[in-house]
């Protein structure tokens, strides 16, 4: 599933033309389901952009006529064209749908709230907003309050839906470490004890049926059936603390990406896809090809640093720059985005692993994106 991030990013001077007006800052990225296109908010607006071929495809500036506000939050919904932003305007808190098609560029629909939006999650059927301590999901033909979940405290506003199916919903728990899944087409809802530290980063399969999260420790990842909270895989990031930013699972669910604060993008292989959880048999095949540590068979033993599953692929980005990252359409390819402005789409091998390989680089902010393709490294 997409990622997205919401931290204030720096901003980028175009080097060619030092007197060019300055890009604005980066407020929110997030990927669409498919990481066919990825969405900027920004301090003047918002844009879109398709990752391939590598192209802007709408740009919304309001810093003109609006008063300067910006866009903190902006989530595709799916492969339309309509977005949930929220603006930079904290003492009025709206969530507005927004329509840009060629001959509709207006926002369509509104959701008021008294606290602040700290994220926005939408599917075809469904609006959630994530407070604080709290989650609302709505209706999205009629914006009809269907379902209030109340949680711990949840600065990041974490929460996952599924894009495909019946929807399932991911969000905290009200304890240190816990989360909840909400599974309503089943109409039930289960709790999962993910970590001893708090929940710092999670992530769903598009249909709903695994999870990842990672904490604020940042050195496990850890994927579990959301049916019955059972942990299937622990994978090892790193050995030091650090900072995990995205999540995402593959469309096949094949493979789990990560990034960090550490500047390494990681890529997992994941023992069980979301087809074979429940079929023992398969499952015991695809472990005997999954990347463990050489002392993985003494599990229980020693401790779970040298028992740990270690990434396939890795590929490096700056350090302290919030990145988030996402599969491309293309098999074996991973897309990233950086808080700093910058595109990257890389490629993996399956077989060998090491180091991706960059495919191409952009620097999305410069007025001249499109013939300022960076070099590879």
């Amino acid at each position: 599933m997409a990622s997205s991030s919401t931290v204030a990013g720096p901003t980028i001077r175009n080097t060619r033309n030092p007197d060019a007006t300055s890009p604005p800052s980066i407020l929110h990225l997030s990927f669409n389901h498919e990481g066919r296109s990825f969405a900027v908010g920004t301090t003047d607006g918002f844009m879109i952009f398709d990752t391939d071929p590598f192209v802007q495809t709408i740009r919304q500036d309001f810093s003109k006529n609006d008063q300067g506000v910006g866009i903190r939050i902006v989530q595709m919904i799916l492969g339309t064209s309509i977005f949930a932003v929220v603006t930079t305007r904290l003492r009025r808190q709206k969530i507005m749908i927004w329509h840009d098609y060629d001959l509709v560029r207006q926002v369509t629909e509104v959701l008021c709230f008294r606290s602040e939006v700290k994220s926005v999650r939408v599917r075809p059927d469904r609006v959630v907003a994530v407070m604080m301590q709290k989650v609302f999901v709505y209706d999205h033909k009629n914006l009809q309050l269907l379902h209030e979940i109340e949680t711990g405290p949840n600065p990041k506003g974490l929460c996952e839906i599924s894009l495909s199916g019946g929807m399932v919903l991911v969000c905290l728990g009200s304890e240190k470490g816990e989360v909840r899944v909400e599974h309503y087409r089943l109409s039930s809802s289960k709790l999962i004890k993910a970590h001893d530290s708090d929940v710092a980063c999670a992530a769903l399969s598009n249909d709903g049926r695994l999870l990842a999260t990672a904490s604020t420790k940042g050195t496990l990842v850890r994927v579990f059936d959301t049916l019955d909270g059972r942990l299937l895989q622990e994978l090892r990031r790193g050995s030091e603390r650090a900072e995990v930013h995205s999540l995402s699972f593959s469309s096949d669910t094949e493979w789990l990406a990560v990034s960090s604060n550490k500047g390494t993008v990681h890529v997992f292989r994941l023992k069980t896809s979301s087809r074979s959880i429940g079929t023992g048999g398969s499952q015991e095949a695809e472990q005997n090809n999954s990347p463990l540590s050489c002392l993985s068979s003494f599990k229980g033993i020693l401790p779970n640093y040298f028992s740990s599953e270690w990434s396939v692929a890795r590929f490096h980005v700056p350090q302290d720059i919030q990145h988030i990252v996402t599969f491309g359409h293309q098999k074996h390819t991973v897309l990233i985005i950086g808080m700093n402005g910058i595109f990257y789409r890389c490629k993996f091998d399956p077989i060998a692993g090491g180091a991706m390989t960059q495919m191409e680089c952009h620097n999305f902010l410069q007025p001249d994106f499109a013939g300022n393709s960076l070099d590879s490294e």
